[in-house]
């Protein structure tokens, strides 16, 4: 029977598509070289980048925000998306001008569209989805926590399945990584991020005003200055010392700095909004009680895993990710929790940890390798501010009740 000529069109148009998306000779390079270009807007940063499937950087760019939302006292998301909008073409123009690559050639654009803000995510694939049906090309929407976590894999060979805690100043969880868009969720922030945490504690210090740290965000001043303080000048308690699973909570810490903060103002004869005597100690206690919490409720994560057989038994890994990670003081606490429990602490350098359009790019390669989530170019996508990463395992690991035993976490400035 003769095939209609409308389902002949319709089949001619699907092949047209693999052919675009799995590798076509017209682009002059092998099925091993496919090219994406990612792109990024989830909070602040505007970033592009081009990847070859190997994982080399053929080109980059990144437009940052934080000195106009230094200046503002926070992230305004009417502010950001309109920076996003004056910026994301010239971003995305020079990524591709710096891998010499022209959009003809891309195998696929990857996207951020979730989590993040509403504003943010919509420029971007706004421009993404535009620029796809342009150029006819495959559209990959990614998950902006998902891309933090396989970041490591860029850089060196991690086999599936590993743990991952991610902490940035929009989220934090703790989740065991066992595919390219397979994740078990075990733990996850109730209130704020702990980046978030910094941010304010920093800005209620007014360390905008302190001479060194005037063009830093507010985790990198109470950073840099924590490294001059006595951090047991000031004892505030680690969050949910009494809750057994692996959730954070930052809020209550805030609101401890918050009140110390007051009493020292009081005992100064100090306004608000003047610098403190004692901020670097104040910024050394805090910084030491985030670093804290974020390692016991990771030794937490590591014991239920070794229980119920998450993790390889042989070399098991834990990776650290996202723009708090960046932190060498955390970093080194969470090395101590994966030296003691006899895991490889593995952490992207700085640069990588902190939102980029490389990571989206990455995520992009790694799900068309495997042929996961490829859309055709006229696929209408929503954005998504709010998105669980993976199978929710919480309430399985409070049902645990796991308690730890004592971990000393002795960090010298």
């Amino acid at each position: 029977m003769a095939m209609l000529p409308t389902k002949a069109k319709i089949l001619h148009r699907l092949l047209q598509f693999r052919h675009t998306c799995f590798g076509s000779p017209s682009c002059g390079k092998a099925a091993s070289s496919r090219l994406v270009l990612g792109i990024e807007t989830s909070c602040d940063d505007t970033g592009a980048a081009v990847l070859d499937e190997a994982g080399k950087i053929l080109g980059e760019s990144l437009h940052s925000q934080k000195d106009v939302h230094l200046r503002t006292g926070g992230i305004i998301p009417t502010v950001a998306q309109q920076l996003h909008r004056e910026n994301i073409e010239r971003v995305v123009q020079e990524a591709l001008e710096r891998s010499n690559v022209d959009p003809s050639q891309l195998s696929a654009v990857a996207t951020t569209v979730k989590p993040g803000l509403a504003l943010s995510l919509g420029i971007g694939l706004e421009f993404s989805q535009r620029f796809v049906r342009q150029h006819n090309k495959p559209f990959i929407p990614i998950h902006h926590m998902e891309a933090h976590a396989l970041t490591v894999r860029m850089l060196q060979p991690v086999a599936f399945p590993f743990l991952v805690l991610l902490v940035s100043g929009g989220h934090s969880l703790l989740a065991v990584a066992r595919g390219v868009d397979d994740f078990l969720l075990l733990g996850h922030s109730l209130d704020e991020a702990p980046g978030d945490t910094l941010d304010k504690v920093a800005r209620r210090l007014s360390l905008i005003k302190h001479p060194q740290c005037s063009t830093l965000s507010g985790g990198q001043a109470i950073e840099l200055l924590a490294k001059d303080g006595d951090r047991t000048r000031f004892h505030f308690t680690t969050p949910m010392g009494q809750t057994y699973d692996c959730c954070f909570s930052f809020a209550g810490l805030r609101n401890q700095v918050t009140m110390a903060i007051m009493k020292k103002e009081a005992e100064e004869g100090k306004e608000q909004g003047t610098l403190l005597s004692c901020v670097n100690d104040i910024a050394a206690a805090t910084q030491h009680t985030v670093a804290s919490h974020l390692a016991k409720r990771t030794h937490r994560a590591i014991l239920f895993c070794k229980a119920n057989g998450l993790l390889p038994s042989c070399s098991p890994t834990l990776v650290l990710s996202g723009g708090v990670a960046s932190n060498q003081y955390i970093r080194k606490a969470l090395s101590i929790i994966a030296e003691a429990t006899g895991l490889q602490l593995l952490c992207p350098p700085a640069k990588f940890c902190t939102d980029n359009g490389v990571m989206i790019a990455w995520n992009g390669v790694e799900r068309l390798r495997e042929g996961k989530g490829i859309l055709p170019p006229n696929v209408d996508v929503c954005y998504e501010p709010k998105a669980p990463l993976g199978v929710d395992m919480t309430a399985e690991v409070k049902a645990a009740a796991i308690r730890l035993r004592s971990v000393r976490v002795k960090i010298p400035n």
